[in-house]
Order: C-alpha cells, then structure tokens, then sequence
C-alpha cells in the first residue's frame, strides 16, 4: 500500500541504519532553551553553532510565550539542565503581517470553511510582544533568577541574531 507518508518512511529507516542520538540523554547539554517560530527557514540549533542534544527547543506560530511554551520552559529550567532562555521572534512573519481577522479569512479561503472561531497567535507590534514574552518568562515564580533569558529577533534573510531584550 502506497500513501503520502512512505518517502519520509524511507528516509526514517535509512536515519535509524545509523542512528547516532542512541545515547543521548533528554537534558539540554549546552544549557539552552530556545522558544521561537515554527517557520521552515528557521534552523534553532544552527543558528546558535548547536547540535541534537544541547538545546530544549520550543515551536509555534510566532514563536510566543504561549501557557504551552511556558510550561516547557518551566520543565527546562527545572528539570532538564537549561539555565539560558531564548525567546526568538523573526522577521517576515505571517504571524505579524495580519490581524486576528485577516488571519481567520486566509484560513477560511484556504479551509474552504469558516474560521471564525480559531483564535491565531497574530502580534500588532513584535517588539512589544517580545517584551511581554521575557518578562512573562523572568517573572515566571518557577523560573529561577539565576536563569539568564534573553529576547532576540532572527532575521530569515542573513541568518543573524538581533539582541533586543
């Protein structure tokens, strides 16, 4: 039986003839954790010179703070060896190029159904939601104040890191 997964099938077991991860053990061995956007031109450990298994990376639309990046952040700090946090935004995001409204027609163009309903992680202003996102970590009661968090915006054009925070 054919389906539209049997080319990532494929590439998987020719991963796993040589798997070199086997001994890896789940903390972040560099001490990084790293919450940022899930767009495709983003590499989170190469742009930071890192490999598998030295960061605890968090994905989502916009690369916000969300209670789900939190709580991770909260388990990386805590349990599995981060002590650096980095909140990574990037430009030419989809995420801020629309507004809640905007978001939900595209969807619902692209859905061929109503989108109304769906709320999206759209930002007006994405140094003011980066901000809200460190602070929102810093001031997290389970985040220890010995650990460093860092605000930055990824540029997808240059591959360089822009301190803001």
């Amino acid at each position: 039986m054919t389906d539209a997964f049997d080319d990532l099938l494929s590439a998987n077991r020719s991963f796993a003839e040589s798997f070199p991860y086997r001994d890896l053990e789940g903390v972040a061995r560099a001490g990084v954790a790293i919450v940022t956007c899930m767009d495709a031109r983003i590499d989170p450990l190469g742009m930071l010179g890192l490999q598998v298994g030295d960061a605890k990376v968090v994905r989502n639309p916009g690369g916000r703070v969300t209670p789900q990046a939190l709580e991770a952040v909260v388990l990386a700090v805590n349990l599995l060896g981060a002590s650096r946090v980095l909140v990574v935004p990037h430009t030419r995001c989809a995420m801020g190029s629309a507004t809640q409204e905007q978001m939900r027609a595209r969807v619902a163009d692209a859905a061929g159904q109503d989108a109304s309903w769906q709320r999206f992680s759209v930002v007006d202003d994405q140094r003011a939601a980066l901000e809200d996102d460190v602070r929102l970590v810093r001031a997290h009661p389970l985040v220890p104040d010995t650990v460093e968090v860092g605000g930055f915006v990824y540029d997808v054009d240059t591959g360089l890191l822009d301190r803001v925070l």
